[in-house]
């Protein structure tokens, strides 16, 4: 039998665990949280924090996750999203996490929810480590052209309809004298920011207003020579 594929390099080495080879493994321990800011920043996006940039293992394990169909790495990745979560938010305290939710189609295109996998994964590591946190979805994605594909004002055209409240859902309320829960919307990547700002804006609309956005890679932009 083949030795499995390294998600980080798409190496065959002997030692792969937990989906990475020790080289791409330590590469992504060397990541760290950081704020990231689009250029031009799109109106109502909440302060973003990333673990890297969309460059290396980092992006390899992402394509293989929503690409090829690697739901293995979801426990991981999601691991590495608590952090982001946790330096985002600054400390232990109630916490929400709200995924931006895929379209039907996206979701058939790659082998089913991958931030909602992500999010829940993401939400057992912080409970671990003494975090209350839930995982909410008052959201529902309309179906609009794959962001991939679209250039910077066709991702505007299309956030701007996005998203819409999901009719009945329940807005979490703290119990009295409980500090009321830090919203954080989740992303796998930000490019322009809009599809976020969109999705901020979608749940101050549902009665969630995010005081920050968690995702694991920002592209960043290439200069001219």
């Amino acid at each position: 039998m083949l030795p499995v594929e390294c998600a980080g390099c798409r190496d065959r080495p002997a030692a792969v665990r937990r989906g990475f080879c020790p080289r791409c493994q330590a590469a992504l321990e060397e990541l760290g949280p950081r704020p990231v800011r689009p250029t031009p920043a799109p109106a109502g996006l909440p302060p973003c924090v990333a673990l890297g940039p969309y460059a290396g293992p980092l992006r390899e394990a992402l394509l293989a996750y929503k690409e090829r169909g690697r739901h293995g790495l979801a426990r991981p990745l999601g691991g590495l999203l608590a952090e982001v979560v946790a330096d985002a938010v600054g400390g232990p305290r109630p916490v929400l996490l709200a995924p931006v939710p895929d379209t039907a189609a996206a979701a058939r295109a790659r082998y089913g929810d991958h931030l909602g996998r992500l999010a829940r994964h993401a939400a057992v590591r912080l409970r671990r480590a003494g975090w209350p946190v839930r995982v909410v979805r008052p959201l529902r994605a309309l179906p609009r052209p794959d962001s991939a594909t679209l250039d910077r004002a066709g991702r505007a055209r299309a956030a701007e309809s996005a998203f819409r409240p999901r009719a009945g859902t329940a807005v979490p309320r703290p119990r009295a004298g409980a500090p009321a829960p830090v919203v954080v919307l989740l992303d796998d990547i930000v490019t322009t920011g809009v599809t976020l700002a969109a999705a901020a804006r979608g749940l101050r609309a549902a009665g969630l207003a995010p005081q920050a956005a968690a995702v694991l890679a920002a592209t960043q932009k290439r200069r001219r020579r």
